[in-house]
């Protein structure tokens, strides 16, 4: 038996040759290909059969490739997405301070509007901050004594009265709302001028018009207004609305209750009234008089003596005169005559006008006092 070696061990043509033989093929294909341009079509074969070979050559470096991407693009998203959300954020806050500043500038507006409507001066205030009390109903100012605020100033928005002024500080001031309970004003009806007072109910809310008789023409919906009879407020400015009517008809009184037209919770810019409605003068005072006394007896009333009355009167009271005396008798009218002689009769005194002279008495002796004139007689109940 012959030994021969296994095939994978068989020696061919040695390596010169196989060398020589390819080297050959090469130039003759490069040849071809160059000259004659046979072998794009082979070459555009022998691409697509290799192209599944080259791409699974390829995939462990796409995938590394891919991998490093795909964490340096999520690194850069995470990034990009924190800014915007940054900017969000900024463009939140942009807007909202947008829409405060627009409602903002509409309040304004309606307050410039509101303050060329009332008839007196006003000055433009912004709120602070409420009051701690929780049973009071009252706010802070940034105005005070130093831009002339005074206590009992009233305080408006566009819609109606706010409250009024009841502390004053160097640069605040404190103001009690309308729903405050110690707070009231004077209002009346703007369908029928019907007057009443309203009062605060606190933490409610809302307003009473208490003392209102149960047959009162209110009804739900009407509008009430200042009257302006304190002299605080001036007439017209809107203070609540009617929602409620209780017509009891067993008590002396009606329910009434309104809901302020003005905005008392939700104001961040009010308008204090720093003047006072022009009001027409007062009258003046009457003079108190005391009670009249009347006297318990009433004197005749006596005319002036007449110019030489005096001298008709001596003249008509006759007299005798002694040597070295005299006699003085009173005159009618009260008039002192003068010293004349005593006659030996004297005729009727003069009549005065509106009483009853009596006859002159007759003429004392000679040497003694003078007697006095006859007392007059009462005149009638009710002469002066």
């Amino acid at each position: 038996m012959e030994y021969s070696p296994p095939p994978l061990f068989k020696q061919g043509a040695s390596a010169r040759v196989k060398m020589t033989v390819f080297a050959c093929i090469s130039i003759a294909l490069l040849l071809a290909d160059a000259r004659m341009h046979a072998l794009p079509g082979l070459r555009l074969a022998a691409g697509t059969v290799l192209y599944p070979l080259q791409m699974a050559a390829l995939l462990p470096r796409d995938a590394i490739y891919g991998m490093g991407d795909y964490f340096s693009s999520l690194s850069a998203l995470e990034k990009q997405v924190r800014e915007l959300q940054r900017q969000q954020i900024v463009a939140a806050q942009a807007l909202q301070q947008a829409q405060l500043n627009s409602v903002e500038n509409n309040h304004l507006r309606k307050l410039m509007e509101a303050r060329e409507r009332v008839p007196v001066k006003s000055m433009l205030a912004e709120v602070l901050y409420d009051t701690r009390d929780v049973n009071s109903r009252k706010i802070v100012l940034d105005r005070g004594i130093k831009q002339g605020v005074t206590l009992g100033l009233p305080v408006i928005d566009n819609q109606g009265v706010v409250g009024q002024v009841t502390r004053v500080f160097p640069f605040t001031s404190e103001v009690t709302l309308l729903t405050d309970k110690e707070q009231a004003i004077p209002v009346q009806l703007l369908r029928n001028g019907l007057r009443s007072v309203a009062y605060g109910r606190g933490k409610s809310g809302s307003l009473e018009l208490r003392f209102t008789a149960p047959n009162a023409d209110i009804q739900v919906g009407d509008v009430v207004v200042t009257s302006g009879l304190d002299g605080v407020y001036p007439a017209g400015l809107a203070v609540a609305r009617v929602s409620q009517v209780e017509n009891s008809a067993g008590g002396s009184f009606g329910g009434v209750v309104c809901q302020p037209l003005a905005g008392i919770a939700n104001n961040t810019q009010l308008l204090i009234l720093t003047g006072q409605p022009e009001l027409p003068p007062r009258p003046p005072e009457e003079e108190v008089r005391g009670p009249r006394k009347h006297a318990s007896k009433m004197g005749p009333i006596k005319e002036a003596p007449k110019p030489g009355a005096e001298g008709a009167a001596a003249a008509a009271i006759p007299a005798t005169a002694a040597p070295g005396r005299t006699t003085v008798a009173p005159a009618a009218g009260g008039v002192a005559a003068t010293p004349a002689a005593t006659p030996a009769a004297a005729p009727a005194a003069p009549v005065v006008r509106g009483t009853t002279q009596p006859p002159a008495a007759p003429a004392a002796p000679a040497g003694l006092l003078p007697q006095p004139a006859a007392t007059p007689a009462k005149p009638k109940e009710g002469a002066r």
